[in-house]
């Protein structure tokens, strides 16, 4: 490469800070997001943060083409122009040398150049295809997390001066009641840590909450010895008009449960993300880190990680790419890797009758899931353009599929096969084939779970004022947790825009027995008695799904809840079992 004139030196320098200075508008912005969460929990403005979570997701890729348009004008933006390019990445790595969110400026910056340069991620010399920057012992401008020490100011003492530390604005209705309470629950979890307490033991939690739904959540950790214990502690507003404390989880496999991929992301302010993302993957060891920045926000550096993951794994890995088991989608085109828990979705170049779609209306609607309170019941999902595959690990049967259905979406070079657009999400035991499963096995309970669940998660979506649209239970997937949840979004509605009506009474006597309805039905209607013809086959599934769920049938049961969604109502979530809460324990309910 030549070296670079002093006038072009300089004009590489400029460029590398105006990116540079697009990513730290981007983070302020996405920090004044956590602050005025904050502000609306106080107020009790739910429908506030409902926007915010909404309003965030675009804010990043807002600040790439801002950025764009920025240097749009720059005569040297061209991949041809190596030594240039590579001057504006040795200035970046310069400017990162003392920047608190180092990794997330390194992925905003690949998120431009590949954009400006109109260059393949994978194949692009000018990206930061692993950090340059490390992450570890950056200094926060303030603690990452807080200690605490009940062995010098008792344990009522230390909870209280934690909840002080957050600075809420609304008070608690009775703080001394709920730390009480908290107390009563770890003497029960190890009552060691209050009769015989070593010198070390102390509480760390987060500096900052994390907000989601109607609920700010401290996030900590006791240290006892060489003993540790993870904790979430939900604050939310009561009946009373106060905060209360709903309360303690300590069993790692609830926690996970809150960072799920079918969870909203939190909201949380901070200044290095990376710090916090340490702290969280002590609590939850087996999360990937990549997850844990989906959670609190940072979707694009999960995103991030996530590729480098599946790179690292396919490079330690042998086993072939496949079609997916299950019923095919009209459509989705769905393979997998079966060392890899996730699946790889393509939308097909042809829909088929009945459905009424195309490709863009699908990436709308996964577009509205990622904006979307999830609640649980539907999978969050990575969006990614001009991914490779090695080529001889490429089932030749999937090849044929994908060159049949999807032939716009697929690129063959010598080596490689390249899918331009797809999504990826977390692998699930479509419905359909886990309740086939335990019928042939005989376990009842695990199928009459699994239908009490796949109502549940009906309702669940019903009160987040989302309608399914295909029922089916082929385009449900039960987690390993058990939990059913919803990954088909291509007939998904907002409930409020659907029209829920009884079937009409027949004409004549042979009405009931006509191949074609006798009365008008638009786009909309929805008929919820019809549920029962191609849910309900199976005589156990019937039973079970009467016995608990048979109000999912009555067309005003969902015309009641699209009633108070549309009066302005936000229902509760517990992303925790309910038998957990205080409430269950007898003082007053938070609502």
């Amino acid at each position: 490469m030549s070296p670079l004139f002093p006038e072009e030196l300089i004009e590489a320098r400029a460029l590398s800070e105006q990116v540079l200075d697009g990513f730290n508008r981007h983070y302020a912005r996405f920090r004044e997001c956590a602050r005025a969460a904050k502000i609306s929990f106080e107020k009790g403005d739910w429908a506030n943060i409902q926007k915010l979570v909404a309003d965030r997701v675009a804010y990043y890729d807002e600040r790439v083409a801002e950025t764009i348009h920025t240097l749009a004008s720059n005569k040297q933006v061209s991949p041809d122009n190596k030594a240039f390019w590579h001057e504006v990445k040795s200035h970046y790595v310069e400017c990162l040398m003392a920047h608190k969110q180092p990794e997330c400026a390194e992925t905003f910056f690949n998120s431009v150049t590949t954009k400006v340069l109109k260059a393949e991620y994978f194949h692009n010399e000018f990206i930061f295809s692993r950090p340059m920057i490390s992450t570890e012992y950056i200094d926060s401008e303030s603690a990452t997390y807080r200690s605490y020490y009940p062995i010098r100011d008792g344990w009522t003492d230390s909870l209280a001066q934690m909840f002080a530390g957050f600075q809420l604005a609304r008070p608690f209705t009775n703080l001394a009641r709920d730390i009480a309470t908290i107390i009563d629950r770890l003497r029960h979890l190890d009552h060691v840590m209050f009769e015989h307490p070593r010198p070390n033991l102390q509480i760390q939690a987060v500096s900052t909450l994390f907000y989601r739904n109607k609920g700010a959540y401290v996030l900590g950790k006791i240290i006892n010895s060489f003993s540790e214990y993870p904790f979430v502690i939900p604050i939310l507003h009561d009946a009373e008009g106060g905060l209360a404390v709903d309360t303690i989880i300590t069993d790692t496999r609830h926690i996970n449960s809150l960072f799920s991929f079918n969870r909203a992301y939190f909201m949380i302010d901070c200044d290095v993300p990376s710090a916090v993302v340490q702290f969280l993957h002590s609590i939850l060891p087996t999360k990937p880190k990549a997850e844990l920045y989906n959670m609190i926000g940072l979707q694009k550096q999960g995103k991030s990680l996530f590729a480098r993951d599946y790179k690292q794994h396919i490079r330690h890995s042998t086993d072939d790419f496949i079609l997916a088991p299950g019923i095919k989608g009209l459509v989705m085109l769905v393979f997998t890797l079966p060392s890899f828990p996730y699946v790889f979705k393509i939308i097909k170049d042809v829909i088929s009758p009945p459905k009424e779609v195309d490709k863009e209306m699908v990436q709308q609607k996964y577009n509205l899931v990622k904006k979307h309170d999830r609640v649980g019941r539907m999978a969050d999902s990575l969006e990614f353009s001009n991914v490779n595959f090695p080529r001889a690990r490429m089932n030749q049967d999937l090849v044929d599929e994908i060159t049949k259905l999807a032939p716009t979406e697929i690129e063959f070079t010598n080596d490689e096969i390249i899918i331009k657009h797809l999504y990826i999400e977390r692998r699930m035991i479509p419905l359909n084939i886990y309740l086939q499963d335990a019928t042939e096995a005989g376990d009842t309970l695990a199928k009459d779970n699994a239908i009490i669940e796949y109502g549940n998660a009906l309702k669940d979506l019903i009160a987040a004022n989302i309608f399914p649209g295909d029922l089916l239970f082929k385009n449900f997937g039960v987690t390993r947790g058990g939990r059913v949840v919803f990954y088909d979004y291509d007939e998904i509605e907002y409930l409020t825009d659907c029209k829920f009506r009884p079937i009409p009474k027949a004409r004549f006597d042979d009405d009931d027995t006509a191949h074609e309805v006798w009365f008008s039905v638009d786009r909309l209607d929805v008929f919820p008695e019809e549920f029962e013809k191609f849910l309900l086959t199976d005589p156990e599934v019937k039973d079970v799904f009467m016995r608990y769920h048979a109000d999912l049938l009555d067309w005003r049961y969902w015309k009641s809840h699209q009633q108070r969604i549309r009066a302005g109502h936000i229902e509760d979530f517990y992303p925790y079992p309910h038998h957990l809460r205080f409430a269950e324990s007898g003082y007053t309910e938070p609502h």
